[in-house]
């Protein structure tokens, strides 16, 4: 037997095709490409209110030109990493981390291109945080 040939004499039928399978798949791999979150991309542009779901008190006030700031209502300054969850046509998930500032986790949900449902849970500045929100356009910025 060839010196390989002995190596591999060691590992069963099967080990040796898990071995083999195992090499020939990174040898093919491919980068991950990043989630695109293009539901948030297809919302309108412009003033939106934010409401606690089933209040008509008024939360916040945003003119929003990128809608990726609702992922971050409690860390809007905050240099945060962020892990994508999920990635729907109609909803995302993410999850960030704002060193020395909390971390969150965010579920925006896509009724129409002016009107969302946000879940936002997490910590920030050392308290936790959980709310569902509604956000709607109201107007121009």
């Amino acid at each position: 037997m060839q010196p390989m040939d002995q190596r591999m004499a060691i590992f069963s039928p099967l080990a040796r095709i898990s071995l083999l399978t195992l090499g020939l798949a990174g040898a093919g791999a491919v980068p991950a490409q990043a989630p695109s979150l293009a539901m948030l991309d297809r919302l309108e542009k412009g003033s939106w209110q934010l409401r606690e779901r089933g209040s008509n008190d008024v939360l916040q006030t945003m003119c929003l030109g990128d809608a990726r700031r609702m992922i971050q209502i409690y860390h809007p300054r905050s240099n945060c990493s962020r892990y994508v969850i999920e990635d729907r046509p109609d909803a995302v998930t993410v999850h960030y981390t704002c060193p020395g500032a909390g971390h969150g986790r965010t579920t925006i949900r896509s009724e129409t291109n002016r009107l969302v449902q946000i879940d936002t849970q997490g910590i920030a500045e050392g308290r936790p945080f959980s709310q569902a929100i509604e956000a709607r356009r109201v107007g121009a910025c």
